[in-house]
């Protein structure tokens, strides 16, 4: 395995970052980590980079334990924070090579490994990091995180604050790194980038929730979810929870998603119900779940379990 978690907790004094968490990269995977802000992520990132040390459990990394090999861990892999930080009064090209330098290496020696995403930003080599756009500023982090041909590759919400068309390109650029054969371990608190990965663990208040492909997460979701809309969205929410037997009430987009505690659930009757209610133009559908759908449900059955334990 590339990756190993047994059991990693991590508090800050008395808030607990990370708790008993475990899982296994493995090598050429691409596996995304997957949860809100404060979910814990980034503190895992940065105890396999080997800037943090745990405060119970074992991990390693390309077959390196994270405390007493950590030299050679910094040496195997790349890692791309969620905040830009490379020198931004350096140009494109002397960012380039200044890490190429620090590992030993040159552009040249590495190219092909780079060449796809540093095309796109080589007209602009002569420019400083710090003027250029948020898309640009991504794909140089990400060549410098390459440069030294990691065995593993780290990337930190690297879609972030980035227009819609980066974050399509970035996520292009890592499927052909993916076939190139380079571990990959990504966070995201984008919902729709779990789908691009090849596995996936769902990770809530420093908790793994669920941890498989995208595809079979979906297919074991076995609750029926239905669009609902009508002209008053606020007022519609409220309505939804007070209706008798409702199992889960969340606003997504247009919508919201409505599901039922039992298999008795009557579209029809939940529609003459908000129209009695003043609701005007009810849409009721039944549709797929996604990823946002499960992990949603996912938090809330771990936040009833956690109260009923504290009961």
């Amino acid at each position: 395995m590339s990756i190993i978690l047994e059991n990693i907790t991590k508090s800050y004094k008395k808030v607990t970052a990370v708790k008993d968490i475990s899982f296994e990269v493995k090598p050429g995977e691409l596996f995304g980590l997957i949860g809100p802000d404060g979910a814990g992520k980034t503190t895992l990132f940065r105890i396999l980079t080997t800037l943090l040390f745990t405060d119970r459990g074992e991990a390693t990394v390309a077959g390196y334990d994270v405390v007493k090999e950590y030299k050679e861990i910094r040496k195997s892999v790349g890692y791309m924070p969620g905040k830009f930080s490379l020198y931004q009064d350096l140009t494109v090209e002397e960012n380039l090579k200044f890490f190429a330098t620090i590992f030993g290496t040159t552009i040249e020696e590495n190219y092909d490994l780079i060449k796809d995403i540093y095309l796109q930003i080589e007209p602009f080599k002569k420019r400083r990091a710090g003027k250029l756009s948020g898309g640009m500023k991504q794909k140089l982090a990400l060549s410098c995180a390459l440069i030294h041909k990691p065995k593993v590759l780290f990337l930190d919400e690297p879609t972030t604050g980035v227009d819609p068309v980066s974050r399509k390109e970035f996520w292009d650029m890592l499927k052909r790194l993916n076939n190139k054969g380079i571990t990959t371990l990504v966070s995201t608190p984008y919902m729709d980038e779990a789908a691009l990965c090849d596995r996936i663990a769902l990770i809530q208040a420093g908790r793994i929730l669920k941890i498989d492909t995208p595809s079979n997460i979906i297919e074991e979701h076995e609750k029926q979810i239905y669009n609902v809309e009508s002209k008053d969205m606020y007022k519609l929410i409220q309505d939804l929870k007070e209706y008798p037997e409702n199992d889960s009430v969340f606003a997504f987009g247009e919508f919201v998603h409505y599901t039922h505690s039992n298999d008795e659930f009557a579209p029809e009757e939940l529609k003459k119900y908000l129209e009695e209610k003043g609701h005007v133009k009810v849409f009721i559908e039944a549709t797929s779940p996604g990823i946002e759908d499960i992990f949603m449900d996912l938090s809330r059955t771990k936040d009833i379990k956690a109260k009923d334990n504290e009961v």
